[in-house]
């Protein structure tokens, strides 16, 4: 099995370019059944965690984490705050990292931008960051759901210029203003949904494209959109509660890499359809968006 590639961050850490996501299929799940999906994860190769407050799940997370009993060194654990109007990011952290079983985290995001109530508020959100990496419980500081408003807003006032991105990101939601934006800027990217253009958006005009590369390199259409991902050093956000799957991700989507020409066909052919799933929807409704004037229901 080869080893997950990595990438290094503008801060210097390195993060694995593959991880587990603890949203989408596993979102309030029962603490029993998030200890056997981490101890799956886990016992199949995936040490990058993604996880977050909103999901409802880090003590079920923590506790798979505690009883797979990997070294702490060799994980790679994200979690997220939501980013709400004077939310105590401090205490956010602490109640996260209570839950996980933790010390530190890897990385903390602000999962949205929108719910801080204001700009201003947003750049507040983000020197509580700023402050939470200085005391030495997270190591890596970024944001998530960001377009290239809300990155330029904390940058006016940020002493520390976020690690990483993550956003929806498939052939069909290619955000490639905020990509470029935030290569310009030496902010990294991380792709949740990785998989929407062969599950949820189907079909659509990538289909037969991606039926053609994964009859080339053998593997199956899912590992053609990770690599995609992987190739533009993504990092690939997926789950399963299949063991076979994953440690297919581990094996076959390892095993080779996708030629620029490939992607760049993908991409082309992605860009004739839209598809944006339910995550940025329900965070609105959930916890309001200042930028379109929905109040938190």
């Amino acid at each position: 099995m080869a080893p997950v590639p990595t990438i290094k961050l503008n801060d210097g850490n390195e993060i694995p370019l593959l991880s587990y996501g603890f949203g989408t299929a596993n979102f309030m799940g029962k603490d029993e059944d998030m200890v056997k999906a981490a101890i799956l994860a886990l016992n199949n190769g995936f040490y990058h965690i993604d996880c977050a407050e909103c999901y409802r799940n880090e003590s079920g997370v923590g506790a798979g984490i505690k009883a797979a009993g990997v070294e702490r060194s060799k994980l790679y654990v994200t979690t997220k705050i939501v980013g709400t109007i004077n939310q105590d990011v401090a205490a956010a952290l602490d109640a996260s990292l209570s839950k996980l079983g933790l010390d530190y985290v890897d990385q903390y995001l602000i999962h949205v931008p929108f719910s801080a109530g204001s700009p201003e508020g947003l750049q507040k959100l983000w020197a509580q960051m700023e402050a939470v990496q200085a005391a030495g419980k997270v190591k890596s500081i970024g944001v998530s759901n960001f377009e290239v408003e809300d990155l330029e807003i904390i940058l006016k006032t940020a002493k520390v210029v976020p690690a990483i991105n993550q956003i929806e990101f498939h052939p069909y939601q290619q955000q490639r203003d905020v990509v470029d934006f935030c290569r310009k800027k030496g902010i990294a990217v991380s792709a949740y949904s990785p998989l929407s253009a062969i599950t949820q958006a189907r079909p659509g005009p990538a289909d037969e494209a991606y039926a053609e590369l994964a009859k080339k390199y053998g593997v199956s259409d899912a590992d053609i959109a990770l690599r995609y991902c992987i190739d533009q050093d993504i990092v690939a956000i997926t789950t399963s509660k299949s063991e076979e799957r994953l440690l297919g991700y581990m094996i076959n989507t390892l095993s080779f890499k996708l030629e620029p020409q490939e992607i760049e066909k993908l991409s082309n052919l992605g860009a004739q359809k839209r598809h944006q799933g339910m995550g940025i929807p329900y965070m609105s409704k959930t916890f309001g968006n200042y930028k379109t004037g929905q109040v938190a229901s």
